[in-house]
């Protein structure tokens, strides 16, 4: 057998809602190997949407071992790979070969994920609630009317209630009460299953999103793996505090969580431990971010001002606020971006997402046919489609919103369904733009997109047209993986890369853009954001029951 290459190259393992892949990037952020599959998902009862994290482990080792055999097939030694970024990581068990070319990894993940483990297994205690999950809607309502009739302890001895609690809340979270974060799914964890709450009374429950969760495995699990979390992840949990990057003592009171299940935060870029087995083992973890600031970093979208959006399960669309923390009046969130680095000043952003049509409804078989379908008529006929399928959020936030399909007649054709539900994408993305615009005082130009759903030209058309607005989609759209490899190669200056110096990656996804500008009349545009919003309105307050 002829010897393998020697080279340089940084993974990235993404871990999404319904799948893994990991994918070994150059400097150049081609794409040198790689490996995707899907796990399972879980929907008990109406509302609820569940992980075995165990599965999501199995998997991923799955695609690790996979993508190492592609690399060397390619004729490269997974030596190669220097460093790993990542959301969600595990240990595969592959024999080792030669020196490693990967020189890092780095990890990315679905985000509010929460998943509870043993201190001493390390087995997961139950399932883990995904982001989308809406059964806590009541747990949200108690603590609401907490927050009225009690309030938030800002100081000691002193509470504020009402309106002026959630605006203590926002003030130290970014966020607001909703099913959407972390700690109202651990609440419910901790209050509705048995083994959660002997951990928690016990003292040997662990907390994580699932950076938290896969770091922890990868450095060896209950065999001296760490525990730890990003602080872009920990910024959607509604327990980190935006000013410190700490867990806040008021908040861990408010929700009455020990501080010892949380844990220790960290920077998106730095070495945090390092493989404990398998064909990438010695390999140094050394990029973590949520998925959606991966996107934004792998856009390179690092100043203030400058905004993607990724369509994927969701909506989700950033905007980049630089070193500023802007609360927003308009029902968007602020959120931690990025932090380059241990002890460096963290970037923040602006946020708004929405859901999209989920393939289990059997609408369409594939992204190609929605495409081929919504180009296929000039119009959706007065039909609207709002995908609220767990409530609304940003801008509206209302949990017992539902989906809605309006204005059918004789006329409709599947055609016409299949348009609205891309021009719901269009008119989500610009509702959140709009609120956008009035917090941070500027007016975007263009969007960057990357995601599923942009491979479709009609879709960015739509988008486009609807949104007013120039769509920007670079070739290579792995972005949110990109990003956490981008933050894995700066974390040891591989190849030079230094995310407080955006001239260092002037070399990476250079490969072209294809931009999409609006060729719809104002007036129609208007016509037919007004329709949307009466839609909107229509799909509020539906489900009824949702109690303290």
């Amino acid at each position: 057998m002829a010897s393998l290459k020697q080279g340089e190259f940084v993974g990235s393992l993404d871990c999404g809602t319904t799948s893994v892949r990991f994918i070994i990037f150059d400097r150049y952020a081609n794409i040198v190997a790689q490996s995707q599959a899907e796990f399972p998902q879980y929907y008990p009862n109406p509302g609820w949407h569940e992980h075995d994290p165990n599965e999501i482990q199995n998997v991923s080792e799955r695609c690790i071992a996979e993508a190492c055999r592609h690399l060397e097939n390619n004729g490269w030694a997974k030596e190669s790979v220097k460093v790993i970024g990542s959301s969600k990581a595990f240990v595969c068990h592959i024999v080792p070969a030669i020196q490693n070319p990967i020189s890092n990894l780095g990890i990315t993940n679905q985000r509010e994920t929460a998943v509870a483990w043993h201190r001493m297994t390390g087995k997961p205690l139950c399932r883990a609630i995904v982001w989308t999950d809406s059964r806590t809607r009541n747990t949200v309502v108690h603590y609401e009317r907490v927050l009225g009739e009690t309030g938030l302890e800002v100081e000691q001895g002193h509470f504020k209630k009402g309106e002026e609690g959630a605006s203590a809340l926002r003030d130290i979270t970014g966020l607001k009460l909703s099913t959407y974060f972390s700690a109202i799914k651990l609440r419910w964890m901790i209050d509705n299953d048995p083994e959660v709450k002997t951990a928690h009374a016990e003292d040997n429950l662990l907390f994580g999103t699932v950076e938290s969760w896969v770091v922890y495995n990868l450095t060896g699990g209950p065999n001296g793996g760490i525990h730890v979390g990003d602080v872009t992840n920990a910024s959607r949990t509604l327990l980190m505090n935006l000013r410190t990057l700490q867990w806040d003592d008021r908040m861990l009171k408010f929700f009455d969580f020990r501080p010892s299940i949380l844990p220790k935060l960290v920077s998106s870029s730095e070495v945090y431990g390092h493989i404990a087995r398998g064909p990438l083992k010695g390999i140094p973890i050394g990029g973590l971010i949520g998925d959606q600031q991966g996107a934004l970093v792998g856009n390179k979208c690092l100043k203030a001002g400058e905004a993607k959006c990724t369509y994927g399960t969701g909506a989700f669309l950033l905007f980049c606020t630089g070193g500023e923390i802007i609360q927003s009046s308009n029902g968007l969130l602020s959120t931690v971006a990025y932090q380059p680095g241990c002890g460096t000043a963290p970037v923040y952003a602006l946020e708004g997402s929405g859901k999209q049509l989920r393939d289990s409804m059997g609408f369409i078989k594939s992204a190609n046919e929605i495409n081929d379908l919504a180009r296929s008529i000039p119009d959706t006929g007065g039909v609207y489609f709002v995908t609220a399928f767990s409530g609304l959020l940003a801008p509206y936030w209302d949990p017992a919103a539902a989906g809605l399909l309006i204005g059918l007649s004789s006329y409709t054709t599947p055609a016409h369904i299949a348009r609205a539900a891309i021009e719901a994408n269009a008119f989500q993305t610009r509702a959140i733009l709009e609120c956008m615009k009035l917090d941070s005082k500027t007016d975007l130009k263009h969007l960057k997109v990357d995601g599923g759903m942009t491979n479709g030209d009609a879709c960015m058309e739509i988008l486009a047209d609807f949104g007013g607005f120039d769509v920007v989609r670079p070739e290579m759209r792995e972005s949110t993986a990109l990003g956490s490899a981008l933050l894995a190669g700066a974390a040891i200056r591989l190849f030079g890369w230094d995310l407080s110096k955006p001239e260092t990656l002037t070399e990476v996804n250079v490969n072209g853009s294809k931009e999409f500008t609006p060729h719809l009349s104002p007036t129609q545009r208007d016509k037919a954001w007004i329709g949307w919003q009466r839609a909107v309105e229509r799909s509020k307050g539906w489900e009824e029951g949702i109690t303290a």
